[in-house]
């Protein structure tokens, strides 16, 4: 049980780890999808390879697309390219950075919706059945009047009434899902040796120091733009409680009221007046807290930690003196 637990927060802790997980998911998904799918070819000439082609694409898109919007790094990605300058100075690499690592995750659920439809061979054969020279195959319907491409076309087709007692559409279908398969694991091998040479080249050309400062800077946008989200919170429930506090304050001032629990009004009180000077660090109107995040947005602050030091050596410096008499 604290393992699992261990794993959960690991996954709410780490953007990427939950980005990985998403785009893993939707590999899963697309698989499901496509075993779940029922293909029928329409076994026409001049709609065949329109709608395998149809199908093998436009999934694609759309599981890319997903892959984009669920994609973390996309929203920080874009957050740090429109931003205005401010008093902080925009890194290309980052955003370069970002968008490597957002399009990779992306593209792995259209990749395996593409493996898994060539592995299978049904929308290959749909598409091509038509290219396959019949003379390769024996026992080609001649009696029904079809020409050649018609007949070629309702190869897909296997219970077609032409093909009874007949196999000559299951040698064409076997022919074309063999280059199905063969197209779909030279992908695999290529997208694998890809990616090995990738690991082992890349680090030989690319300055290894530069990439680390590139990640870092990725990652520390990520937990900026976290722990804004979470601070906001924190400072809207502070300005919340504190704007609560004060209207039963001034309802138990104009009228008399008896409110059922008093204690707790009290209680309530008492705290938001401690969280006031506490979170709210002297914002008490809407349009300061409007100004603050205006300042935020177009006046990122730099990058410069230098007056928290001095203000937490001052606070040291003032509690030992204090200590001392």
């Amino acid at each position: 049980m604290e393992r699992v637990k261990l794993i959960l927060q690991h996954f709410q802790s780490n953007s990427e780890s939950i980005s990985n997980g998403i785009c893993i998911l939707l590999a899963l998904v697309s698989v499901k999808l496509y075993t779940s799918f029922d293909f029928n070819c329409p076994c026409l000439p001049q709609y065949n390879r329109l709608y395998s082609l149809g199908v093998m694409v436009v999934p694609p898109i759309i599981l890319f697309v997903l892959g984009v919007l669920v994609n973390r790094h996309t929203g920080v990605m874009m957050d740090e390219l429109i931003r205005p300058g401010g008093k902080r100075s925009k890194n290309t690499a980052v955003v370069t950075y970002l968008f490597s690592a957002m399009v990779q995750r992306a593209l792995l659920a259209p990749v395996v919706w593409i493996l898994v439809t060539l592995l299978d061979g049904k929308i290959f054969i749909c598409a091509f059945s038509v290219t396959v020279d019949p003379v390769l195959f024996s026992g080609l319907p001649n009696n029904t009047g079809l020409d050649v491409i018609k007949i070629m076309a309702k190869v897909p087709c296997k219970e077609d009434v032409i093909f009874i007692n007949s196999s000559f559409h299951k040698a064409v279908a076997r022919y074309v899902r063999c280059y199905s398969q063969g197209v779909g694991w030279s992908i695999l091998l290529f997208l694998i040796v890809l990616g090995a040479l990738g690991r082992l080249i890349k680090p030989c050309f690319d300055d290894h120091a530069t990439f680390l400062q590139t990640r870092y800077w990725s990652n520390y946008l990520d937990v900026e733009q976290k722990l804004f989200d979470e601070t906001c919170v924190l400072h809207a429930r502070d300005f919340a409680r504190t704007c609560v506090v004060q209207f039963f304050e001034d309802m138990r001032e104009d009228v008399e009221l008896s409110p059922p629990h008093p204690q707790s009004i009290k209680h309530f009180k008492e705290k938001g007046e401690d969280k006031k000077g506490e979170g709210l660090h002297g914002i008490t109107k809407q349009e300061q807290v409007d100004n603050l995040l205006n300042k935020w947005y177009f006046g990122k602050p730099e990058l410069d930690v230098t007056r928290a030091a001095y203000r937490l050596l001052f606070t040291c410096k003032k509690e030992r003196g204090n200590l001392l008499f």
